[in-house]
């Protein structure tokens, strides 16, 4: 069975240029939710040994010590995360004082869990390596590609492979930044330092991929006729489909267990993940491949007009 990718892929443009302007449109009216790492200030995590108080009544007290920016979010069933702005020793000692004074009642004890604090000279910091890092990986990944593919300059240069697995990496890289806009401005998710490891994961197993869809078409033009360029891309990507299908399963299927199992702390990770693996999947059949066909039409156009 021949699937016709290269013929509809005005069809997959289209679906990709709507949802990366959706993501867009969420990034720019919502922008992220960034976390601790990335804002600085202090994260409290507090347990309760009988009954966990409303979280009403939790903000209460906050209010009345007058701790500023502060955001309350439940934890399994017994605990609270307290994410404040910057917590001096003696406004946490208070914190901690204040919340058993009035919630240990009954029986009830209050535990403090843990404790982080991040300067602002560090979050701001950490936001600037996240962001060289992801620069400097798509830039190592064009280098790498062009001199992959440094035996096929004919019909498209090596050095467009590399730039076309970028535009469908940004692909990828987008839908999951748009997707974590709409989740912290519904959901009150966060990013922390590791959705930025997730972002890399993603950039990682998405060129992987596209490389191989790649790696096919090449052979194909150096041991066939790469006149009707089209037909050469169709038909890698069908001789790929069934490898690229069974590779993201066996990734999705992971990490689905650790979305629902692995527990609060790698949720997020696991989610950011899964949307990304999977957009992977999508970009590197439907995207980074049909551009090749649009990039060497351009060039065929452009040296008859010549």
């Amino acid at each position: 069975m021949n699937i016709p990718f290269v013929k509809y892929s005005k069809v997959w443009f289209g679906i990709s240029i709507l949802t990366v302007v959706v993501a867009l449109s969420a990034l720019f009216f919502w922008g992220l939710k960034y976390g601790i790492d990335f804002t600085g200030g202090s994260l409290v995590e507090v347990s309760f040994s009988k009954e966990r108080p409303k979280t009403d009544a939790l903000l209460t007290v906050l209010d009345s010590l007058g701790l500023k920016e502060h955001v309350v979010q439940t934890s399994g069933d017994d605990r609270f995360i307290v994410r404040t702005s910057f917590l001096t020793e003696d406004q946490h000692q208070a914190l901690i004082k204040r919340l058993r004074e009035t919630f240990e009642k009954d029986g009830n004890t209050v535990h403090e869990e843990s404790l982080q604090t991040i300067g602002a000279a560090v979050s701001e910091q950490l936001r600037s390596r996240a962001l060289w890092a992801i620069v400097w990986v798509n830039v190592a990944i064009i280098l790498y590609v062009a001199y992959a593919f440094r035996k096929v300059s004919k019909p498209v240069a090596s050095w467009q492979y590399g730039l076309l697995a970028i535009v469908a990496l940004a692909h990828d890289i987008l839908v999951v930044l748009g997707a974590f806009a709409f989740f912290g401005r519904f959901l009150g998710i966060e990013v922390e330092t590791d959705f930025v490891l997730a972002l890399l994961t993603v950039l990682g197993f998405s060129v992987t991929d596209t490389i191989v869809v790649y790696d096919r078409i090449r052979e194909n033009v150096l041991h066939h006729s790469a006149e009707n360029f089209s037909d050469t891309v169709n038909i890698a990507l069908n001789q790929t489909l069934m490898r690229s299908m069974n590779t993201t399963l066996t990734v999705l299927l992971p990490l689905f267990a650790l979305f629902f199992l692995g527990g609060e702390t790698i949720h997020n990770f696991a989610l950011a993940l899964l949307i990304g693996m999977a957009s992977g999947a999508y970009s590197s059949i439907f995207i980074a491949s049909p551009l090749l066909v649009y990039v060497e039409k351009w060039a065929r156009r452009r040296a008859v007009s010549r």
